[in-house]
């Protein structure tokens, strides 16, 4: 019996490998390894560890790194602490291959921790480009350190091929989030309102902020413009999001609870809504402002108007959907959200597709995980693509 042991550390990231954990932990012929890391072990993050063991997973173990604090050191040293906790629950568990999704912090470490293990891994949405986020250094390193490849989309495989990975083991499947929106039997509006507690008959804004983790002491300054300029639209009720465990992102929460504060009527705050209910919201919302991945990713597949603002999300192929306001101020965000929300931006939109999948990819990711051949896989001769100058 293969063991895949898959490393989840945050709600959404959860969310996005909810479909390759469940086929995993189905099918008789594999053992399911889940390690449970970083936000999901906060109270501060919504201790979200509740939401996997609500699903009915096993958690084979628990690997604390996330420290209460969100400056350089905290983070430096919640890496060295998960690299830790990880070469713990290797030496204890044995996978034999192990899965990943993504580019952040906790990810690396458990990647780094993999490799005197000699565990394979298998890595799902390389390739892409973020250039406002350390994130970016983190996915590309993360493509090194592994030896199957799931990237999103063709482009994506391109670059995973250029950082001299082979094409035989590069997998494009889609991005697996979307796979949700296929399986999912998502809420309706009056059910979705009665839970969060929206006005029923308003109009619903989300705003999804994160730090660009490369532009030191900049989170504070862009949160207020961003506050400010939804405060222009007091038609609509803002749902906010809680930003990822990243540095400086504690100034982005303190700032958004004190707007909701002084807004009760027209804003409301979650630490984790699920992929249930935020799904959910994305079909029945207006307009998506920030800059999260899911309004590159899975917003176009509900027609939802994006306001991307920034620079985390830079160099990501965006879908028609998606307004990009590279300098977060005020007047622009508004201009963006005016656009976004106009009925000429909203007829353009009919029939978009996404080009991010079409809801089958985790299938097939664990069909791929399942009958791999991982004998001699740890050797990798780098792939040398296209007619190159050597000299």
């Amino acid at each position: 019996m293969r063991k895949i042991a898959v490393i989840t550390g945050t709600r959404a990231e959860y969310g996005l490998l909810y479909w390759i954990i469940k086929g995993i932990h189905d099918d008789s012929e594999l053992e399911l390894q889940l390690i449970v890391t970083g936000a999901h072990l906060s109270p501060e993050f919504g201790f979200t560890v509740k939401e996997i063991e609500k699903n009915g997973f096993p958690i084979a173990e628990r690997a604390e790194m996330l420290l209460s604090s969100d400056t350089e050191t905290a983070i430096a040293t919640s890496m060295g602490l998960g690299m830790i906790g990880f070469a713990k629950a290797y030496e204890k568990l044995k996978p034999d291959i192990m899965v990943v999704l993504g580019d952040r912090f906790e990810i690396h470490a458990a990647v780094s921790a993999a490799v005197p293990f000699r565990i394979p891994v298998a890595h799902i949405h390389g390739g892409e480009v973020t250039e406002g986020a350390m994130d970016e250094m983190f996915r590309h390193a993360i493509t090194k350190m592994s030896h199957i490849h799931f990237p999103a989309i063709e482009t994506y495989a391109e670059r995973v091929r250029q950082l001299g990975e082979h094409p035989d083991r590069v997998f494009c499947f889609g991005a697996p989030g979307i796979d949700n929106i296929y399986k999912l039997t998502l809420m309706d509006r009056q059910k979705l309102s009665e839970e969060l507690q929206l006005p029923a008959d308003g109009k619903w804004g989300i705003v999804g902020y994160h730090p660009a983790t490369l532009e030191k002491n900049s989170a504070e300054v862009q949160i207020k413009e961003i506050l400010n300029a939804v405060a222009e639209f007091p038609n609509l009720c803002w749902i906010f999001t809680l930003p990822n465990a990243d540095m400086e992102s504690r100034v982005i929460i303190n700032n958004i609870k004190d707007y909701v504060s002084k807004k009760p009527k027209t804003s409301r705050l979650f630490s984790s809504l699920g992929q249930l209910r935020y799904l959910s919201l994305l079909r029945h919302g207006e307009v998506l402002v920030g800059n999260s991945s899911s309004g590159i990713i899975e917003a176009s597949s509900f027609e939802l108007p994006v306001v991307n603002i920034g620079s985390r999300q830079t160099g990501r192929i965006k879908p028609a959907n998606v307004i990009d306001v590279p300098v977060c101020e005020r007047d622009k965000i508004v201009s963006a959200v005016r656009r976004a929300m106009s009925g000429e931006f909203r007829h353009s939109l009919r029939g978009l597709k996404n080009p991010y999948g079409d809801g089958t990819a985790s299938k097939r990711i664990v069909d791929v995980l399942k009958k791999f051949p991982l004998e001699n896989i740890l050797k990798k001769p780098f792939y040398e693509s296209g007619d190159l100058n050597r000299g």
